[in-house]
């Protein structure tokens, strides 16, 4: 038998506690968003579906983007127990400047089109984080403006080589006068990949108002707004364009980039150097012999060439090789700060997030970028105290297991992989 009783006002005092009302929604919303999954599903309910599924898909079945993420979910952690973990330092040498997180802000095209803040809202948030930021050769938003926007910030600029060799070096001086202190040369984009959604959606720079477009914007008018009562679309590389991204990217992007181009970048450029979209051990080599600071695992988040390598998968391989020589870095499918600490375990220096980022920004403008940092940055402190290390220098192989689920029946030798060139 339970004894009942009438409750005592002093008994209910503990449990009756209100919370201060937000009425401002995006920072209700951002507020309720625990993971960068959640901060998916509100970006996804407030942009029209062309610049989404642009920002959310990948090429042809989105089969490399798809594996990349269950990567990370096929790993098994070793905890140690009994350590000291109170405090945990989450800083990162990188490239010869400090870090405050093991992660910084990839380089993302038209990022105007997701949400009409931008680059501005990415480079603020990484320059308030301590974190680096990444203009594109692709972005929305000119090098002089995210400089100016952000001139605490430690900016990188990544270049694409266009056919036009001229233009490309005119970006190389502008980032170098702005105080860009890293250039980024991606390497894997010799024509755009077959990114089905935007063919879907007829998605194009600027967005066309189709009676489909229009129906779809109905529910989101607050894009709609901000995009047509803010300043046009200006881009970091180009004035104007007119027709789809893939377009774009053909008419641009020169398939004939070999080693040369490279090594001829190298000597302009006066900074650090990284080569992004590395895939093999034997282009890790090559990327290094070209003078590389660093090298970025990457599949172009699964945009490019469906299936494509893991670069998790690739890491454990080409830190052996490389990594006494150069800063291995890593991006794709990162999104859980537990991403980012096995990724550091097994050897990275630094990760790069893409989606996560823009998700946030699509959210809620600088609000969001910021929530993402902050939930990312939350992420790995929790993850390193539960793995029983306090700084990112102790985590170590040992404490990441890559679980199979692809078994390849033969593995191509390095020296085969790097005949074919």
């Amino acid at each position: 038998m339970v004894d009942r009783r009438f409750p005592r006002v002093h008994d209910l005092a503990p449990l009756l506690q209100f919370k201060k009302p937000e009425f401002h929604a995006r920072t209700r919303r951002l507020a309720a968003a625990t993971s960068i999954a959640e901060l998916r599903t509100i970006a996804k309910r407030v942009t029209p579906k062309a610049p989404f599924d642009y920002t959310d898909g990948a090429a042809e079945g989105e089969i490399s983007l798809t594996r990349a993420r269950q990567a990370f979910q096929d790993i098994e952690f070793h905890p140690s127990v009994l350590r000291n973990v109170s405090q945990v330092d989450t800083t990162r040498d990188v490239l010869g400047k400090s870090s405050a997180m093991p992660f910084g802000i990839a380089p993302t095209g038209f990022t105007r089109m997701m949400q009409t803040e931008g680059e501005r809202a990415g480079a603020t948030a990484a320059e308030a984080a301590g974190i680096p930021f990444t203009l594109s050769t692709m972005g929305t938003t000119s090098i002089e403006d995210v400089a100016a926007a952000a001139p605490g910030g430690r900016n990188w600029f990544q270049l694409y080589m266009w056919t036009d060799r001229d233009r490309s070096l005119a970006l190389v001086d502008r980032a170098q006068a702005a105080g860009y202190d890293t250039l980024m040369v991606t390497v894997d984009t010799p024509v755009a990949g077959a990114r089905l959604r935007d063919v879907r959606n007829g998605f194009s720079i600027p967005p066309a108002l189709t009676p489909k477009t229009v129906i779809n914007a109905l529910p989101r008018p607050a894009w709609w707004i901000n995009f047509l009562t803010t300043e046009p679309l200006a881009f970091a590389s180009l004035d104007r364009w007119s027709g789809t991204v893939a377009a774009l990217i053909d008419t641009m992007f020169d398939p004939t980039v070999g080693p040369d181009e490279v090594r001829f970048i190298r000597e302009q450029w006066k900074g650090k150097l990284v080569v992004k979209g590395i895939q093999s051990v034997a282009d890790a080599r090559l990327a290094v012999e070209l003078g590389a600071d660093a090298i970025i695992l990457s599949n172009h988040g699964g945009r490019q060439l469906d299936r494509a390598p893991i670069p998790f998968h690739l890491l454990p391989a080409v830190v052996r090789e490389v990594g006494q020589e150069v800063e291995v870095h890593l991006d794709t499918g990162i999104m859980n700060g537990a991403d980012i600490v096995a990724s550091v375990a097994l050897g990275a220096q630094f990760t790069l997030i893409g989606r996560a980022y823009l998700y946030g920004l699509m959210a809620g403008g600088r609000q969001g970028v910021d929530r993402t940092i902050e939930i990312l940055s939350g992420e790995i402190r929790r993850t390193m105290k539960l793995l029983g290390v306090a700084s990112l220098d102790e985590l170590e192989p040992r404490h990441v297991t890559q679980l199979a689920r692809l078994v390849p029946l033969a593995q191509p030798a390095a020296d085969a992989v790097a005949a074919q060139r």
